[in-house]
């Protein structure tokens, strides 16, 4: 049974109340607080942009103004399209921090779960790129907190290649404090994994092939062990099935204690363990055979380094996907200002 938590909008609005506005005082009509609520619970509701949070607005009004501080009636599109225009990213979500703070706490307690996992990926809004004026499509690296669907932070980046930078950013916007950090090959970076390690969390990284050196060597060590069946070392494996869309996946998780002589042991904060994921599946009536390589600062612990390979995964099928499916976020075509990057995390924290 799914449990309903319900929140009262006086609790919402006390989390916003040291908003700093960003207009001149001669346009402060509207209070802000009020319009920021109000666009956050239009999002909640469906609307995909200013003109519909306003509509949305227009529609409860007699129910906005009973619960809201609105001496001038629901304000109409043109405050939206602005204010989100003139709010600063980063302050919106630090306005945010305390919410999801005490939601993350909420969460915790519900799931009795002691270390989370937070994965880091990026998504492209594909349509919100301006040719004209020369701006690209929005590119942002998110958090998300696999086990609790919570959205905890994103950062917007230029580019793909523009993660490596974003994330280091983004690991200071959100405490990870006693969490396990996931992220694919493009951010498998040394600087990272020494940031989350101060940041006192741990770390699983995929490998590819930008790391070269590191993923053969990886690669090599397990090949060599499994030649003779890892007699010579300690190894955990852990094997699951699951059917879905009517195909059966098969996947075999191995992990193996870094070694002392491990030639790339010392260059990575914290490094202990190295683990492997080979996934059987068929697709389009032919078998298929796939392995993908990881490093980690957790010991040897299979079942948790399965259950972060599979929260990480969780990023693409609970959050972007619903990113682009509920909430249609591929097709928005906003552009101006900073209403794309804000717009994106109303997104997600509606999500």
């Amino acid at each position: 049974m799914t449990r309903t938590q319900h929140v009262g909008l006086d609790e919402v609005v006390s989390y916003f109340d040291e908003l700093e506005d960003p207009r001149s005082e001669i346009n402060q009509k509207h209070p802000l607080v009020s319009v920021v609520v109000i666009a956050m619970m239009a999002v909640l509701a469906g609307a995909g942009g200013p003109t519909a949070i306003a509509r949305w607005a227009a529609l409860k009004e007699e129910f906005l103004l009973k619960v809201l501080k609105l001496p001038n009636g629901v304000p109409r599109k043109d405050v939206f399209r602005r204010i989100l225009a003139l709010l600063q990213p980063e302050g919106v979500q630090a306005w945010f921090a305390n919410w999801l703070q005490a939601l993350r706490a909420q969460a915790a307690a519900a799931t009795g779960i002691e270390q989370p996992i937070f994965a880091i990926d990026g998504k492209t809004t594909r349509r919100s790129h301006d040719r004209r004026n020369g701006l690209g499509a929005l590119h942002s690296v998110t958090v998300w907190a696999s086990e609790f669907g919570l959205s905890l932070g994103q950062v917007a980046c230029a580019e793909k290649s523009n993660e490596i930078t974003a994330i280091p950013e983004l690991l200071r916007l959100v405490d990870i404090t006693g969490t396990i950090i996931t992220i694919d090959a493009m951010g498998t970076q040394k600087d990272i994994a020494a940031q989350i390690i101060k940041s006192k969390a741990d770390y699983v990284l995929a490998l590819k092939g930008n790391q070269e050196k590191l993923h053969n060597a990886v690669m090599a060590y397990f090949g060599q062990q499994l030649q003779n069946d890892c007699a010579e070392v300690e190894v955990r494996q852990y094997e699951t099935r699951e059917e879905a869309h009517g195909r059966t996946e098969h996947r075999m998780y191995t992990q193996l204690l870094v070694p002392q002589d491990f030639a790339e042991k010392h260059a990575w904060a914290g490094l202990k363990s190295i683990g492997m994921v080979v996934r059987h599946y068929v697709a389009n009536g032919k078998e298929q055979v796939e392995a993908r390589y990881y490093i980690s600062s957790l010991p040897v612990g299979v079942k948790q380094f399965a259950r972060a390979v599979r929260g990480h995964w969780g990023i693409e099928s609970s959050c972007h996907w619903s990113l682009d499916m509920t909430f249609r976020e591929d097709e928005s075509r906003i552009r101006a200002g900073h209403i794309r990057e804000n717009f994106a995390w109303l997104n997600r924290l509606a999500l």
